[in-house]
Order: structure tokens, then C-alpha cells, then sequence
């Protein structure tokens, strides 16, 4: 069974402290093996190509001034019999493009799979666009796909005299179902003796969970973790013609993952996410702010009438200074969980800006149990 963990945010302005609890106690959150692990072997591949896009309103790119579109629409007009290399191309319907897919799993002859439009040159918008044929190829040099079709963008750029408006990227579009496979990747299921599975979230703990539960499962020790990220499967005689079967067995298992205690903080939009397993030992927090305020009045000095005076301007400085009376030292006791450390930051009424910092402070002193990540 799965159980859902409540989720409660602390937000303070723009910031957002975000903490998983289950009430008062530790939530015990089994997810499928199919969520936390891959089979190795069963990946996409990445595929990709050199095209051009025709057919676009005055927006593509300026062949005088980037030479390789130039050279690929003469390539191009070559290819259908046209000589055009004496001539003076001066088409801005056409954007030279970058054109990219993953090859799924298993893909097989004559299924297709959508591709993206990158503009390589100085194009404005790929808008009403036509990708011509184009070849795409693997890691290995060898031609998988061909990509051909009408560009949908999802950005649009308008400009007038003095004004121009853009929403969106008008230089990058898709087509959907837009490349057909010619080739396959060989893969064969059913020859193999042994699988792996590959932790995405690599963890000794969980590595073993892993194992033991497929031992659980199978009635015997063909499960075994060879490191944090690897579980290796030797594959029972009765699944030997019948490896998807096994896996489908395998993917659908219920394992509770373990993580390592840990403190992750965004410092551009002041989010701080806190592992459960955080603990804290004994300390003292005090968190106050000493505010400086100064405040100038020009003053001006007229001289008596008919007299040999000048006119002086002098400034009137006021400096006042507040200190928070209401900041105070707050004792925490060792070994609190997620909800006692945020309430203790929470009864001190700290700021958004001084959250992030005094995380940090608690983990240079060494009372913070878990590592901090800032990404």
C-alpha cells in the first residue's frame, strides 16, 4: 500500500519552506520498483540531424550573411536537379535547423516518434514552417530516422515601427509523430541470463531492499546488490523464454526507499526543502536585526533684507537606530525531529532572508545532522 505523506508549507513572503510529515511520526512511503530503478539495457538513444526549414513568412535567416544555410538550400536545389550556385540567392523563407529525438526502447520499423526544431542561424520564427526530409542519426554514426513535416511553434514575435513583442521561443517548434524509424536497435530479452537494475537514487539500504524483495518474491536468492546504484538478477530457468514476465513482476514490487538526511536550498527563490530524517543536537539560536535609519532635511539660510548676505543651504541629519528588543536566545533540545526544528525557527520569527543563513550556521557549529545542498 502506498500511503500518502501530508505535505505542509511554511511560506514567508516569496520564499517557501516545504517539509514532508505524517503527523507527529515517521511516514513509512513504499513506491514500485518501477519508480525508483531501470532495467539496464532498456534506455532511449538520442538521436539527431541537419535540416532545413522552408516555407516561412520573411522570417528565416539571411543567407547572405549565414553562409551555411546558404550552402545547404544550394545543396538542396542540387539534389532536385536545380542549378543555383551562379545565381543570387536572396530567399529569407528558408532557416537552417537543428532537428533532435529519442529513439525509445524497442522501437521498431515504420513507428514514429516526435521530433524538436532548433533555428541554428539568425531565423526570427520557424512559424508556419516545413521541415524538408532529414536524416537522424545515432551516437554511432548510423541513420535511425527521417524527420519531415509542418512546424508547430508554440512562441510568436510581432514588431511594428517602434515596438516588438515576443511570447514564447518563435525559434524552436515540434512535430509531432514527426519522424519514422528506419532502423532498429538489435536487443534480445529472452537471450539474457542475468539482468541488472539501476537505482536512480543509488543507496545501500535500498539496494538490498531491493534484493531481498525479489528473493521474496521469486522463492530463492537469484537477487543480490552489488553496490548502491546496482542489483544483479540471475533469471530462474522457468523465465527463460519468458523475461518480460519476470520483469513485469519485478517493476511491480513495493519497496520503502531510504534517503540520507538532507537539507536542500534553492538561494534564487528561497526554497528550503528538509528530509524527515533530519536531527539536530542541542544548541542556542538567537536571531535578531539591527536596523540604521538616517534621514536629511536641507535647510536654507536667507540673509536680512538690503544686507550684503548670501544665501546658505545646510542639511539637518537625523540618525535613529532599532534594535529588535523582541529577539531572544532559544534553547533547542538535542535530537529533535522535522517538526520541532521548524517550529523552533518559527518561534523565533525569522525573516525569509535570515532562514537560509541560519541553516547554514547550525551546520557550520555541527549541530546539523544531514548534509546541505544549495543548488
Amino acid at each position: 500500500m502506498m500511503f500518502l505523506q501530508k505535505l505542509k508549507c511554511f511560506a514567508f513572503g516569496g520564499w517557501a519552506l516545504i517539509m514532508a510529515l505524517s503527523g507527529c511520526g515517521e511516514a513509512l512511503a513504499s513506491s514500485r520498483i518501477k519508480d525508483i530503478a531501470d532495467f539496464e539495457g532498456v534506455r532511449d538513444n538520442p538521436l539527431v540531424g541537419y535540416g532545413l526549414v522552408v516555407g516561412l513568412n520573411g522570417t528565416g535567416d539571411n543567407i547572405k550573411s549565414i553562409n551555411f544555410a546558404k550552402e545547404s538550400l544550394i545543396s538542396l536545389l542540387d539534389h532536385v536537379g536545380i542549378n543555383s550556385r551562379d545565381g543570387q540567392l536572396k530567399s529569407k523563407n528558408v532557416a537552417a535547423v537543428m532537428v533532435t529525438a529519442s529513439l525509445p526502447a524497442f522501437g521498431r520499423q515504420g513507428s514514429r516518434i516526435d521530433v524538436t526544431i532548433s533555428a541554428l542561424g539568425d531565423a526570427k520564427s520557424l512559424q508556419g514552417g516545413t521541415l524538408i526530409a532529414t536524416p537522424l542519426v545515432g551516437a554511432d554514426g548510423e541513420v535511425y530516422a527521417v524527420a519531415q513535416g509542418q512546424v508547430a511553434v508554440g512562441g510568436v514575435s510581432a514588431s511594428g515601427a517602434n515596438q516588438s513583442i515576443t511570447k514564447g521561443v518563435p525559434t524552436s517548434g515540434r512535430i509531432a509523430n514527426g519522424a519514422i524509424i528506419e532502423n532498429e536497435i538489435d536487443f534480445s530479452l529472452n537471450d539474457l541470463e542475468h539482468i541488472r537494475l539501476a537505482l536512480r537514487n543509488p543507496d545501500f539500504t535500498t539496494s538490498k531492499r531491493v534484493a531481498a524483495a525479489i528473493n521474496a518474491l521469486l522463492g530463492q536468492s537469484v537477487a543480490l546488490s552489488l553496490d548502491p546504484a546496482t542489483v544483479s538478477v540471475d533469471v530462474p530457468v522457468e523465465y527463460r523464454e519468458n523475461i518480460a514476465a519476470l520483469m513485469t513482476k519485478i517493476e511491480q514490487l513495493q519497496v520503502q526507499p531510504d534517503q540520507a538526511a538532507r537539507v536542500v536550498i534553492d538561494e534564487n527563490s528561497g526554497i528550503v526543502v528538509i528530509g524527515k530524517d533530519v536531527r539536530i543536537s542541542k544548541l542556542a539560536i538567537a536571531q535578531g536585526s539591527l536596523t540604521i535609519k538616517i534621514s536629511e532635511v536641507p535647510l536654507v539660510s536667507q540673509p536680512e533684507p538690503f544686507s550684503d548676505g548670501e544665501t546658505v543651504v545646510s542639511t539637518l541629519t537625523d540618525i535613529s537606530i532599532d534594535e529588535d528588543t523582541e529577539s531572544r536566545l532559544n534553547v533547542l533540545d538535542g535530537g529533535v525531529n522535522l517538526q520541532e526544528l521548524v517550529n523552533g525557527l518559527n518561534a523565533l520569527g525569522v525573516s525569509p532572508r535570515d532562514l537560509i543563513s541560519i541553516l547554514q550556521a547550525v551546520k557550520a557549529s555541527g549541530a546539523l545532522q544531514a548534509d546541505i545542498e544549495v543548488i
